[in-house]
């Protein structure tokens, strides 16, 4: 057994970690909460069976890929946090630019005996779609399961991810997701612009100068 550090003693001070090893903490116990089993060799109607037994636990995420099934433990506050910060942020922008858009928030995307997933944020441009022009996801945690593979069987043209402060974009290019740097939905977006304004610790804040910046790249 070790033994415990002398917390009376003058020579023993526990160090002030620096605001970066404090963020890196913060994300570590992060992914620690939000636990992740993966399950192969499941069909499709044990998946099922297994859902209903999750119905009334929301907070409980199941992603189904070809007989690949990952649970996913409640997420933190890290992750919703950044969701909330990240579509208030991008909300503003598409009214910034008069952009007609429809937030379809996480709904259950299913292609039976395929693939079964539910993204953290959707948004249709122009109109309302079955399919959703775009969807989000938050990764605080990785897990094994293909996370881009879930969306294809659905067709789903455009796959957001937010990972330590970083959006990377996917397209759906010839049946095949390719990482670009910009949304073909929203053309004239920055992401580098966008991602300053994800990790500010007040939200109302984030989005005041997140607009102020927009306006100023584009004075009337």
């Amino acid at each position: 057994m070790l033994a415990k550090p002398n917390t009376n003693s003058h020579l023993y001070a526990k160090p002030k970690p620096s605001t970066l090893a404090s963020e890196e903490i913060e994300e570590d116990i992060e992914e620690i909460k939000a636990r992740v089993i993966t399950l192969g060799n499941i069909s499709w109607e044990r998946f099922k069976t297994i859902d209903d037994g999750f119905d009334e636990i929301r907070s409980i995420r199941l992603t189904y890929l070809d007989g690949v099934l990952e649970i996913m433990a409640p997420v933190g506050s890290k992750h919703e946090d950044v969701k909330r910060t990240l579509c208030y942020l991008l909300e503003a922008y598409m009214r910034e630019k008069g952009l007609r858009f429809y937030g379809r928030g996480s709904f259950t995307l299913e292609k039976e005996g395929i693939s079964s997933s539910e993204p953290d944020e959707s948004y249709c441009i122009g109109s309302y779609k079955e399919i959703p022009d775009f969807v989000i996801e938050i990764i605080i945690t990785s897990g094994t399961l293909n996370k881009i593979g879930v969306y294809k069987p659905h067709k789903v043209p455009e796959v957001w991810f937010w990972k330590k402060n970083k959006i990377s974009l996917f397209q759906l290019q010839a049946g095949e997701y390719q990482e670009v740097s910009r949304s073909q939905f929203l053309p004239d977006l920055e992401l580098t612009l966008l991602q300053r304004y994800i990790d500010y610790p007040d939200q109302y804040e984030a989005v005041h100068a997140f607009q102020k910046a927009i306006r100023a790249d584009n004075p009337s």
